[in-house]
């Protein structure tokens, strides 16, 4: 049996215990008298010595540095500091963001990560309901000649210029309105909005917003009632004539039940004769607005200034889509009073015609029975022959009123 070493003994300068305690070392010694014993315990080196004690030196300082301070203990997110890092935490070791800081970008990161899910989620709807969203926009792609346009704003006063181009095709009676700028514009009644109801002319708001549904009333009686877009009389549209106004309504009736050329209904209702065409669907398209300003004293005058396009195909085609659609446009021009029965001879609550103005396009020249009669692609007008300009029915940016009759022209589209 070799000879053991004697255990270090500790060193007095450094204060430092033995690394091995007697406990240690006697099992040592018995284990090897009793033979077959393990190795003998190794001892740390100097360098494992030195850096445990500057550890354990900088534990103590830290120690001393908190002082008194005794408590909670919390862990803060590091700051920014102008005297570089304490003694107590060297840099660079085990330093990390603070767990606040780390559970605050996870959050951060979830909320994004879930919005921009969210965002997905919704697009993906979007384009599973519409696919033109996306198809619309592949390189090569073009809209087919049927897609229907965005909705124009509705119209507060006359545009500057007539619209441009609406595509090319001839309508049938699926797309009655393709190649049309109507296709763009709104259907029937709802394209009819009235503005805000304000006191004026000594009536009080209540009276205009009135005159203004009293006017669209009237409007849509004689230009979007099926019955009489078909021949009927539009009785709906007498009834809210003020039967006190001397020669309107006489004239009316005239017109209706003995047209001639000085005594037309079409200046007033729009009329098809029923043993010639009928509509192609149940859609007129409509573009214009309403105004009002004061009149006399006790009066509100509402003008209306609307285009409407009718499309038709002859009374005995058949609904398989191959006849041919004839589209005609008839702008109106209409100015309405509204007084007060306590100032004026009136019926309450009845309107007066002030003044109106009418043109009708895509329709036989010099036949005054009562009806438009419209002309269809492919054949040749049978009235008289067209002597005025051309002209753009859909321009609405001149006004009808003021100019002079200028005969039977013809039109540059339908």
């Amino acid at each position: 049996m070799g000879t053991v070493p004697p255990p270090e003994q500790p060193d007095e300068r450094s204060g430092e215990e033995p690394a091995i305690s007697d406990e240690q070392w006697e099992e040592f010694l018995r284990e090897s008298v009793e033979g077959g014993g393990a190795p003998p315990p190794k001892e740390p080196s100097a360098r494992a010595r030195m850096v445990a004690r500057r550890l354990r030196e900088e534990a103590e300082a830290a120690q001393r540095a908190g002082g008194a301070r005794r408590g909670r203990w919390r862990r803060r997110t590091p700051t920014a500091s102008t005297h570089g890092p304490q003694p107590w935490t060297p840099a660079g070791w085990h330093t990390g963001p603070a767990w606040r800081e780390q559970n605050g970008r996870a959050r951060r990161n979830r909320r994004l990560w879930s919005a921009l899910g969210l965002l997905l989620a919704v697009a993906v709807a979007l384009v599973a309901v519409r696919p033109s969203l996306l198809t619309d926009r592949l390189p090569g792609h073009e809209a087919p000649a049927d897609a229907a346009p965005s909705p124009l704003p509705a119209e507060t006063a006359l545009p500057s210029s007539a619209p441009g181009a609406a595509g090319s095709g001839t309508p049938t009676l699926a797309h009655p309105f393709r190649g049309s700028p109507a296709l763009a514009w709104g259907d029937g009644a709802d394209a009819i909005e009235l503005p805000r109801a304000e006191a004026v002319g000594g009536l009080g708001a209540d009276d205009v917003a009135l005159a203004l549904r009293r006017t669209k009333e009237f409007l849509v009686a004689t230009n979007l009632d099926p019955a009489v877009l078909q021949g009927a009389r539009p009785t709906a549209a007498m009834a809210l004539l003020d039967p006190k106004q001397p020669g309107t309504l006489p004239q009316l009736r005239r017109s209706l039940s003995d047209p001639d050329r000085d005594h037309d209904p079409l200046n007033l209702v729009t009329r098809f004769d029923p043993a010639e065409v009928r509509p192609a669907g149940d859609t007129v398209k409509v573009r214009g607005h309403m105004t009002f300003a004061a009149g006399q004293p006790g009066q509100v005058q509402v003008h209306a200034d609307y285009t409407f396009v009718y499309p038709l195909v002859r009374a005995g085609a058949g609904a398989d889509g191959d006849a041919p659609v004839a589209r005609t446009v008839v702008r109106r021009e209409l100015t309405m009073n509204l007084v007060d029965p306590a100032r004026w001879k009136a019926t309450p609550g009845k309107l007066a015609i002030a003044r109106y103005s009418s043109d009708t396009y895509n329709n036989e020249c010099d036949v005054h029975d009562g009806y438009a009669h419209p002309v269809f692609p492919g054949t040749g007008p049978t009235g008289a022959p067209a002597t005025g300009a051309a002209v753009d029915p859909y321009d609405r940016s001149r006004s009808l009123e003021g100019r002079k009759p200028d005969g039977c022209g013809v039109v540059t589209r339908t």
